[in-house]
């Protein structure tokens, strides 16, 4: 698993920068760009609470990713393989707001 860390400090599953669900999902089917992909798992921090569906029960920096960016030189039959992964989007309202800063495309 990646070794993920998460500046998307509107997300609910957020916690210090790392990520609180045992998995994620990164869309960008078609992604060229960092820009092109997303968290699809992010949901958006409503007051100060934190999310208690699928939580792994603490936040961790070891993440399993499914990766729908097929373009991207880390996935591996959609998962990421990437020893390091990076999850940004300081200000982001919806998932279109993040993406995987990671990403290198093999196009």
């Amino acid at each position: 698993m990646p070794d993920l860390r998460c500046t998307v400090q509107t997300c609910v599953h957020n916690q210090k920068f790392l990520c609180d669900l045992d998995s994620i999902e990164v869309g960008g089917h078609d992604a060229r760009t960092t820009s092109e992909t997303c968290c699809d798992s992010f949901q958006e921090r409503t007051g100060d609470s934190y999310s208690n569906s699928s939580m792994t029960g603490q936040a961790s920096d070891l993440t399993k990713i499914d990766c729908k960016a097929t373009e991207c030189m880390y996935n591996e039959h959609c998962a990421c393989h990437a020893g390091k992964i990076s999850v940004e989007g300081s200000n982001a309202c919806d998932c279109d707001g993040t993406e995987c800063a990671t990403f290198t495309c093999v196009c």
